[in-house]
């Protein structure tokens, strides 16, 4: 099975651009981000151990994909063709896809998140990515908050303004789950974040992390049931955020949750 019918089969779509997340007239370091932001998703070391034979399949497509992309003449021959050259170097099956990755890819710290939130949070991007958002979720403001990077509870009254105001100008609709929501539910929200942020700042404490600590230890101790939650957050972190990444790139939202 070539690389576009394993892409067909793995992700619904044999397009390179669209299995990436990327426009078609992306840049390189677009096409590097989506790659980043794509392949931390299915990353075999994010994965429970029965869902680790899957991951690496998919990990592994992803990979060629980039591969493909990132060579300018390999690139060329599939804009033009439509067909990739798959006795090509860059899509041997002996390749260690996930070594490939670690030597492309620094590592994120602790510092890194919170230098990377004092630029995001008010920025054009968040308010891009809060609109996103709105409408991936149809106004469910659980599924917007948990999809927001860097957003917590205290960040609600914030966030609803931008969506106010982008329903007032006539961007976004008016979503009957954002307009409608009961006191009830923001209320079970806003002690779900708190009870959050009080075991997020004791595993911190009790680790001793802060300036250049490595973010994995923050990860495996996180409470096993918002393990995924966490995951997806820092995956998009990460995504965004990346090696020499430019300000402003194209979002691509969280895995979508519709209700």
């Amino acid at each position: 099975m070539g690389l576009l019918e394993q892409c067909e089969a793995a992700f619904g779509s044999a397009d390179l651009y669209c299995v990436l997340g990327v426009r078609r007239e992306a840049s390189p370091e677009e096409i590097r981000r989506g790659y980043r932001r794509a392949s931390l998703r299915v990353h075999p070391d994010r994965v429970e151990p029965d869902a680790k034979e899957e991951a690496t399949r998919r990990f592994q497509i992803l990979g060629k994909a980039y591969a493909v992309l990132s060579d300018e003449e390999q690139r060329a021959l599939y804009d033009e063709q439509g067909t990739v050259d798959e006795e090509g170097e860059a899509l041997r099956d002996e390749w260690d896809w996930q070594e490939y990755w670690r030597l492309l890819f620094k590592k994120i710290t602790v510092k890194d998140i919170e230098d990377f939130e004092k630029n995001y949070k008010g920025s054009e991007e968040e308010v891009a990515d809060v609109k996103a958002a709105y409408m991936d979720f149809e106004g469910d403001m659980d599924s917007i908050m948990q999809s927001v990077l860097c957003a917590d509870y205290t960040d609600e009254p914030r966030i609803r303004k931008i969506i106010e105001k982008a329903i007032e100008s006539g961007e976004v609709p008016r979503y009957k789950s954002f307009v409608k929501e009961s006191k009830q539910k923001m209320t079970a929200r806003k002690r779900r974040a708190e009870k959050e942020a009080r075991e997020a700042e004791k595993t911190k404490d009790e680790l001793g992390l802060g300036g250049e600590d490595d973010l994995k230890a923050l990860i495996e101790s996180r409470n096993k049931d918002r393990k995924k939650e966490t995951d997806d957050f820092l995956a998009q972190l990460e995504a965004k955020y990346g090696s020499n990444a430019k300000k402003g790139g194209k979002k691509t939202a969280a895995k979508k949750g519709k209700k």
